[in-house]
C-alpha cells in the first residue's frame, strides 16, 4: 500500500512512514516501529509526538511501557474535508487575485519558468485562451528529453485542452509529431481541436515557441525544462507573422 498522498495533508515523508508502519503493526512499541521503518529512535519519537498532536496516532501506557496505535481513519477524512474547505475558500478569492495581478503588471513583462512544476503552471495558463500557436514542436526531443512525470501530466493536459475546446496549431519540426496525433489522422485531429503542419525539411530546433494571448514562450525541453516568456502585443504580433508565413 502506498500512502504517499498523505503529503497532501502536510505530512512529511518520515511521518507517512511512521503512520503506515503503526497502521500495519497495530498496537506497537517504539522499538517495533523503528525496526519496521529504519528511522533513528530519537527521530521516531519526535515524529510520533507530531502525529499524536495531529490526532492520527494515540498511545497507552501499561506497566510503564508506552504503546502506539493509529486512531480511526475517520480522522483522515476529517482532515481531508478541512483541506477541501480551505481550497474552496481560496478558489473564491482567485478572481480578486487575478484583478490585482492584472492591475499591477507592466506593459512589457518577462518571466522565467524552470522545472517541471513551473512548466506545468505555464501550460495551464495557456488553456485560459481559446487557441495557441506552436512553432518548432519536436515531440519533446522524441519523448526522451523530459521526465516521465511531465509526460504523464502532459497527456492529461491534452485531454483537458480538448474539454476546453482549445485549438492547438502545431507547426512542428520536420518529421516529428505527437503520439496519437500522427500526420495521417486528420479526422482525429479535428475531434481533438488540433491542426498540424511541418516546417520545411532540414528545419529543426530544440527551442519550441508557444504563442498565446499576448505572450510568447520560448521553451527548451530537458530533465529540468526551461522557458523564457515575454508578454507584449507587438512582440506577439511579430512572432505570429513568422508563424503565418511558414504555416501558409
Amino acid at each position: 500500500m502506498n500512502l504517499d498522498n498523505l503529503k497532501e495533508l502536510d505530512l512529511s515523508g518520515g511521518q507517512i512512514k511512521v503512520y503506515q508502519a503503526t497502521l500495519e503493526l497495530g498496537l506497537s512499541t517504539l522499538n517495533k516501529i523503528q525496526e519496521k521503518t529504519g528511522i533513528e529512535r530519537r527521530n521516531i519519537y519526535d515524529i510520533l509526538n507530531k502525529l499524536i498532536e495531529k490526532g492520527l496516532i494515540s498511545y497507552t501506557i501499561e506497566k510503564g511501557i508506552k504503546t502506539y496505535q493509529c486512531t480511526h481513519p475517520n480522522k483522515l477524512l476529517e482532515e481531508i474535508k478541512k483541506k477541501e474547505k480551505i481550497l474552496k475558500d481560496l478558489q473564491k478569492e482567485i478572481p480578486k487575485i487575478k484583478d490585482i495581478f492584472n492591475s499591477v503588471k507592466p506593459d512589457t513583462r518577462a518571466e522565467v519558468f524552470r522545472g517541471d512544476e513551473s512548466i506545468k503552471a505555464l501550460l495551464t495558463e495557456v488553456l485560459e485562451y481559446n487557441e495557441s500557436y506552436w512553432i518548432g514542436g519536436n515531440s519533446f526531443e522524441h519523448y526522451k528529453a523530459v521526465s516521465k512525470n511531465l509526460m504523464i501530466w502532459f497527456s492529461h493536459w491534452m485531454k483537458k485542452r480538448v474539454e476546453k475546446k482549445h485549438w492547438m496549431y502545431d507547426l512542428v519540426s520536420h518529421g516529428t509529431y505527437l503520439e496519437g496525433l500522427e500526420p495521417n489522422k486528420k479526422g482525429k485531429h479535428k475531434k481533438n481541436y488540433y491542426k498540424y503542419k511541418q516546417l520545411p525539411k532540414g528545419f529543426y530546433s530544440p527551442l519550441v515557441i508557444i504563442i498565446f494571448g499576448n505572450k510568447v514562450a520560448q521553451v527548451v525541453w530537458s530533465k529540468q525544462p526551461f522557458a523564457f516568456v515575454l508578454e507584449e502585443e507587438k512582440i506577439k504580433k511579430s512572432f505570429m507573422q513568422y508563424f503565418n508565413h511558414f504555416w501558409n
